[in-house]
């Protein structure tokens, strides 16, 4: 986060919270709209003429399908086939953004820097030229619209009118993500904060929890293999464009393997926050392993907490999911809005 930023939306009553993050005033559940600054989250430039096909030799999806009307995830994983970050990329002109949790960019750009050898494509943090600002809830279509901005379609679909960029984010809740320099971006926010309320950090998870989005943190590098957190259910994984780093693993366990875990929405009631990484307990386990561990967490109210988990299926269904061996037992198992098939391959353990 620049120092102009954050100057800027300290006039917003906005503190910094225990991770270093602003943090604005406890807004109500049912505003109409929530503003969000989304510093929490970083940028990774790729420029240069080979930066697609660099990409397309290193991430899960179909590079070739993002341009400057679609935006798309995908993961870096690693020979195993696990994740090692999960981006979400987008085109501003003639240069690829990867964005990911900001504590993630500097061991992304050293990872995907091993592979460009003689490729001409430049990784840089570019976490400081884009401001990013989140906007969520029933009047942020006509709000954007108000800007001069056009909404883009439901999915994952890109409109950029002048120096803003606004991508449209899935689920059940209207939200978007406006990327812009710094001076349009306070004058776009002073515009949009009319009608907005400022939101924290916390918020913008709740909704990516409730969308099914995971992410990929620190304590949750090499967790998960793409498919058990449903990237390939959120159009994550292309199973067509041929070799990537982890490839092998992943196209495995798609048409000859069994998934025996996923990811679902749950809740707990504790007074110790849960966090991205926290280990599952489950008596219906099957498996020797961690029987599974947070992906996402996000308070809903005192002592209680609304979470995106990978688990197994079966301990899932048996309805026995535990924080912790001795913690309480989670709640509301269920799929997320999107759905499960109702038959997929699953994963088969080696």
């Amino acid at each position: 986060m620049t120092n102009e930023w954050r100057h800027f939306l300290t006039g917003y009553h906005a503190e910094v919270d225990a991770d270093g993050n602003l943090a604005f005033p406890e807004a109500a559940q049912d505003i109409p709209c929530q503003l969000f600054d989304l510093s929490h989250l970083g940028l990774i430039a790729a420029a240069g003429d080979d930066t697609k096909t660099f990409l397309q030799g290193q991430l899960t999806n179909d590079i070739r399908e993002v341009s400057d009307t679609y935006s798309q995830l995908s993961a870096h994983c690693s020979q195993k086939g696990r994740m090692l970050a999960l981006f979400r990329l987008f085109q501003r002109g003639e240069t690829i953004y990867l964005q990911t949790p900001a504590e993630r960019i500097p061991e992304s750009l050293k990872r995907l820097g091993m592979f460009i050898l003689r490729s001409k494509v430049r990784l840089t943090d570019a976490s400081d030229a884009l401001i990013r600002v989140g906007l969520a809830g029933d009047c942020a279509t006509e709000l954007v619209a108000a800007q001069g901005l056009e909404a883009p379609a439901p999915g994952n679909d890109v409109t950029t009118a002048g120096a803003v960029t606004l991508i449209r984010i899935p689920g059940p809740t209207p939200r978007f993500e406006l990327l812009a320099p710094l001076a349009a971006m306070t004058d776009l926010w002073t515009k949009l904060a009319e009608r907005a309320v400022p939101a924290s950090i916390d918020a913008w998870r709740l909704l990516d929890i409730q969308a099914g989005l995971p992410n990929v943190y620190d304590a949750t590098v090499e967790a998960f293999v793409p498919q058990m957190a449903n990237l390939h259910l959120v159009e994550g994984v292309s199973f067509h464009k041929g070799c990537y780093t982890g490839q092998e693993v992943v196209a495995r366990m798609h048409f000859l393997g069994k998934l025996k875990r996923r990811m679902y929405l749950a809740e707990a009631e504790t007074q110790t926050p849960p966090r991205p990484g926290d280990a599952l307990y489950s008596a219906a386990s099957q498996s020797r392993q961690v029987d599974g561990r947070v992906v996402e967490a996000a308070p809903l109210a005192s002592d209680r907490y609304a979470l995106l988990i990978v688990t197994e299926i079966a301990a899932a269904e048996a309805g026995d999911v535990r924080l912790g061996e001795d913690g309480p037992t989670l709640t509301n198992l269920q799929a997320p809005p999107y759905g499960f098939p109702e038959a997929e391959p699953a994963e088969k353990t080696s």
